[in-house]
């Protein structure tokens, strides 16, 4: 919330204040603005593609940090038709979703993440975003502890460790 200073309404400074038992950024001239700070929905996808796991490495990441497919939904979209276009916009794909792995919050950035199952086909061609991409049979991929790696870390449970 630091990076928020002044009210988009009048203007004013915000100012820390106790709503609702907890302390939130609300006007300090009293026009009635809140900032409640509630967590962005960001949509992610298990891809799968010749039955292998491709992971994504965006351009501004380390050279060895991989990760799912992932996007923020633009108004008025579906998650399903979100995961579907930044599929088809990161990697060039056509896909279907199969499932719903779940709802997972990803606190470090404010995101509640609706992680996805899909099955995708054509050549990959990336987008302006990635860097590289691999693709990894699923008894190869070892999730990491943050972001969408609990939702990975759960999807293989059930479908390749059984």
């Amino acid at each position: 919330m630091e990076k928020y200073r002044y009210c988009p309404m009048c203007s004013n400074p915000l100012a820390p204040r106790s709503i609702d038992n907890r302390e939130r950024l609300a006007c300090s001239a009293g026009c009635g603005y809140v900032l409640w700070d509630n967590p962005v929905p960001v949509v992610a996808a298990i891809v799968q593609r010749n039955g292998k796991i491709v992971l994504a490495r965006n351009k501004a990441w380390p050279e060895k940090m991989f990760g799912l497919i992932t996007g923020f939904l633009e108004k008025g979209e579906s998650p399903e038709d979100g995961m579907r276009r930044e599929i088809r916009e990161e990697l060039g794909l056509e896909s279907e979703i199969t499932g719903l792995v779940g709802l997972y919050t990803y606190e470090m950035m404010n995101q509640l993440l609706i992680v996805y199952h899909a099955s995708a086909s054509g050549t990959i061609r990336l987008g302006d975003e990635l860097a590289e991409v691999k693709e990894l049979e699923p008894d190869k991929v070892r999730p990491w502890q943050f972001g969408t790696g609990p939702a990975l870390r759960d999807w293989l449970a059930g479908h390749t460790r059984k």
